[in-house]
């Protein structure tokens, strides 16, 4: 899957027909130099997808970080065009019958070319940009089109098991 942005706006986000709550999700992405995108867990919490390769200090919209959240402690970026892997295993918030949030999202495990990024990362809220701007207990599979274009392969998510 390719989304074939040249400049900002230029592109369309891709979303999942079926929607998701617990679930572990292992991708591949190739980012061009210069590119930006993300991939929405639950179409609602954004995991940057970024060309960061060589960044010494990693910020809130780096690769790997959950953006505007939680930068990633480390670079495990690959050069621009090399094909990279995340595995991300996630925790959906959880309502009762009313609709009020009894639990807040979590990340329990997110790395990037096998490097532990971020570990039991609570979620208070969803991050901006997603697709309903609001959070529920199941949502989509969302990739940003955002600044250049991004390329995904081998996409699979399974239900988180407990």
């Amino acid at each position: 899957m390719v989304n074939l942005a040249s400049r900002h706006g230029e592109s369309v986000d891709i979303y999942s027909k079926a929607k998701f709550g617990d679930c572990r999700i292992e991708l591949e992405l190739m980012v061009p130099k210069g590119s930006n995108s993300g991939v929405y867990v639950m179409g609602e919490y954004e995991i940057q997808v970024l060309d960061s390769y060589g960044r010494v200090k990693m910020g809130r919209g780096d690769m790997g970080a959950i953006y505007g959240a939680s930068p990633p402690p480390l670079n495990a970026c690959k050069k621009p065009g090399e094909w990279q892997q995340y595995v991300i295993e996630f925790l959906a918030p959880k309502f009762d019958a009313s609709g009020r949030k009894t639990s807040n999202a979590k990340f329990l495990k997110i790395e990037l070319n096998g490097q532990v990024l971020h570990e039991n990362l609570e979620m208070p809220d969803k991050t901006p940009g997603g697709v309903a701007g609001k959070e529920a207990a199941t949502g989509p599979l969302m990739f940003q089109g955002n600044h250049g274009p991004v390329a995904y392969r081998n996409i699979i998510v399974k239900p988180l098991l407990k």
